[in-house]
């Protein structure tokens, strides 16, 4: 399957009406001026404020007829229900008969859900949805925790169980590159939907709010003209 690649050339950030500072230097990203520290921090690599390349998450046919995109949180708990039900009854109908596209972008409201969209990715393409919802079916567990080395350490096991290696995992969970790609990344994409809570969707160009299974039915099969 195709998937589209977008490149983040890193450097120091506001995008306007956003209110959200993405730092270019040193080894931990900001958000709103508050620094959003990376598991294993004291050894996360070293920026250069170079590019980096963002991958999109996509599940179905490349050229379905409908494109869905999902704006999400790992610690949002709307995302987790969503997730568990709605999603998979969309997937059945729409995503796996070829009628929709279905592309997942991360939000990040806080560092947990950062680490979380870090240890996904961190399989590349294949492992991605089945990350995604280890994290979702798990996310009472892993986000209360406790402590922050905690919870990285819930994620880290999410990652394990999903077939990564340890030093694999640390490697993207100490990319502070990477983090700021990805903040930046999401920031623009955000921008140009409007997006300001979890889940949004977008269906083709047009946002929407969180819905029941039948009010998305409702606005797809519209859209599939059924």
């Amino acid at each position: 399957m195709k998937q589209r690649l977008m490149t983040i050339a890193l450097a120091t950030t506001l995008v306007a009406g956003g209110g959200w500072w993405v730092a270019g230097t040193g080894n931990t990203p900001t958000v709103n001026g508050q620094a959003i520290a990376l598991p294993g921090a004291a050894n996360a690599q070293e920026s250069d404020a170079g590019e980096v390349t963002i991958q999109e998450m996509t599940l179905g046919a490349e050229d379905a007829p409908v494109e869905m995109i999902e704006y999400a949180s790992y610690t949002c708990p709307h995302c987790a229900t969503f997730h568990q039900g709605v999603f998979k009854n969309i997937k059945e109908d729409y995503i796996d008969t070829g009628k929709v596209k279905f592309t997942y972008r991360e939000v990040y409201f806080d560092k947990y859900g950062l680490w979380g969209s870090l240890v996904a990715r961190c399989g590349g393409e294949d492992r991605f949805f089945g990350i995604t919802e280890m994290i979702y079916d798990t996310q009472s567990d892993w986000s209360r925790a406790g402590s922050e080395a905690a919870i990285a350490d819930e994620l880290r096991k999410i990652g394990r169980i999903a077939g990564l290696e340890t030093e694999q995992l640390e490697s993207c969970l100490t990319n502070s590159d990477k983090a700021r790609g990805l903040i930046e990344w999401y920031q623009a994409n955000a921008e140009e939907h409007g997006i300001s809570s979890t889940p949004s969707f977008v269906i083709d160009g047009e946002t929407y709010s969180n819905m029941s299974y039948g009010e998305f039915q409702e606005i797809l099969d519209e859209k599939l003209g059924s």
